[in-house]
């Protein structure tokens, strides 16, 4: 069953890097944040109220569910869509792989988890990919500043994610319905974004082509309904960090698209650093015998 839970997420979010990007254009990226989540909201709330599986939840919960709405479902795609400008969505979904080594280290620090052996060695692996990924631009003369704040919004954008990934933990910790959870979670961060908007000052006229609309759907039904549902409840079978690990496959999925619809352009520095990233995340969940035996790790 977990195994069908990973490919599915795998699948969908790998796909939704790219459905991002067709979101560009006319709508302000608060105002595509807003749709998305409005619409996955009221779906949610919908199929839970029919269903009579919406939970009452404490004023405490409620709380929790606002901030995770903010963290998973506002803010970070805000870093996400607007990243999506200055970098392709396969390089996107590289660093988004991240999210396995900064659950690992959230998960000590909110829940004082043991530190997993392999997560030094997986740290300074993603760290050395993501420099070697990008060493072409890095190397140049002139570093593009679109560049580094593709990658840096990325980056942040995943330690939002990361910091939801705690919050689910909470919720899961309290026995929280996990779907109740995300409905609520996804209606405040919806509304986080609606109030963003209405300070910019931004229009709520939507693109009504089939490219934008095409890609709202798309990231609303599948990417947000289904697949953080689909998440989170790996979250609550096997943790977190574990859960995560299903990122490891995204970059595979998104890259490929990102060469057949954005052009992007394999090389060799591209293919070392993608191979270390992948590798860094796989060491995260490599028995301490093998790391001894390899020697990343003393005995």
């Amino acid at each position: 069953m977990n195994a069908l839970l990973y490919i599915s997420v795998v699948l969908i979010w790998g796909t939704t890097w790219f459905a991002i990007v067709l979101q560009q254009g006319s709508v302000a990226v608060t105002v595509s944040i807003f749709y998305r989540f409005l619409l996955s909201a009221v779906i949610m709330m919908a199929v839970l109220l029919v269903t009579r599986r919406l939970r009452n939840m404490a004023l405490k919960d409620h709380l929790f569910c606002l901030a995770q709405g903010c963290c998973v479902f506002a803010f970070n795609y805000y870093c996400f869509y607007h990243a999506a400008a200055y970098i392709s969505s396969g390089l996107e979904s590289v660093i988004f792989s991240m999210s396995i080594l900064l659950n690992a280290f959230n998960g000590m620090l909110f829940f004082r988890q043991k530190l997993k052996p392999g997560l030094i060695p997986a740290s300074i692996l993603g760290l050395a990919g993501i420099v070697i990924l990008f060493w072409n631009d890095f190397a140049a003369a002139q570093i593009a500043p679109g560049l580094l704040k593709g990658i840096g919004l990325s980056l942040l954008g995943t330690y939002g994610f990361s910091l939801g990934n705690m919050i689910s933990t909470r919720h899961k910790a309290r026995g929280l319905d996990v779907t109740t959870t995300n409905a609520y979670a996804m209606s405040y961060g919806a509304i986080a974004m609606a109030l963003f908007s209405l300070w910019q000052g931004d229009s709520f006229a939507i693109d009504l082509s089939l490219r934008y609309l095409g890609s709202l759907v798309y990231l609303s039904v599948f990417g947000s309904v289904l697949a953080f549902g689909i998440y989170f409840s790996l979250v609550g079978r096997i943790g977190a960090s574990q859960a995560a690990y299903s990122t490891l496959l995204f970059p595979l999925v998104a890259l490929t698209v990102s060469t057949f619809y954005e052009g992007y352009q394999w090389q060799t520095n591209a293919v070392i650093g993608l191979l270390l990233i992948l590798l860094g995340n796989l060491v995260m969940f490599c028995p301490p015998s093998w790391l001894q035996r390899v020697g990343l790790q003393r005995a």
